[in-house]
């Protein structure tokens, strides 16, 4: 029994070593070649079969799901950092936005992935595109209330226009003006301007 529970032991300490290296290598591989990168050349940088890659990760959405969650955990600080420290809600949203945008550009390529993710709802990627999606709407409403974001923009939107802009920013067109003004544009959308007063108010603009 004590031989057999060692070798087991042994056995899942093998196993998350070789999950630990095949990470580590994709990283490495994705960071190089971009998410559409062979799954095989990722196990032959490994040195290890296919097979073992694909027992760990049955194919290219899971292994990029662990990839990210890292990623996740450090969006997830600078969501709670932003909800405790910035008090102005649209300023929060931006933050937040920019914080959102940093995370899709984690790899070349990977605004694509997570786009389908959203549509399809199968992909590993897809619980976490929907918290962030929820977590968006959360900073959204929040700006809304207080007259900081227009009423009709939605939070999968905001989503979706920072996948977007993200690979905007990879097209051949770019250049390196192109983020800061993507950003800004994309700002102009859903924001409304402190001196913008509701349609119909009657007001005039301080």
């Amino acid at each position: 029994m004590g031989e057999a529970a060692t070798g087991e032991r042994r056995q899942r300490t093998d196993k998350q070593r070789n999950r630990t290296h095949i990470l580590e290598v994709a990283e490495e591989f994705f960071a190089e070649q971009g998410i559409t990168g062979s799954m095989d050349a990722i196990a032959k940088r490994a040195g290890v079969g296919p097979g073992t890659l694909y027992r760990h990760f049955p194919n290219r959405e899971a292994l990029l799901a662990a990839l990210l969650q890292a990623r996740d955990e450090e969006l997830e600080a600078r969501r709670d950092a932003i909800q405790r420290e910035v008090t102005d809600s649209r300023a929060a949203l931006a933050q937040w936005l920019q914080a959102l945008g940093e995370w899709v550009t984690a790899f070349d390529g990977l605004p694509e992935p997570l786009r389908a993710a959203l549509a399809e709802g199968t992909s590993p990627l897809a619980i976490t595109c929907q918290g962030f999606v929820t977590t968006t709407e959360d900073f959204l409403r929040a700006a809304q209330r207080d007259g900081g974001a227009k009423p009709w923009v939605r939070g999968r939107d905001l989503f979706l226009s920072t996948l977007a802009t993200a690979w905007a920013r990879g097209a051949a067109m770019a250049d390196e003006s192109s983020p800061d003004a993507l950003v800004s544009l994309m700002r102009t959308g859903w924001e409304t301007p402190a001196t913008e007063t509701a349609p119909g108010s009657g007001e005039d603009p301080a």
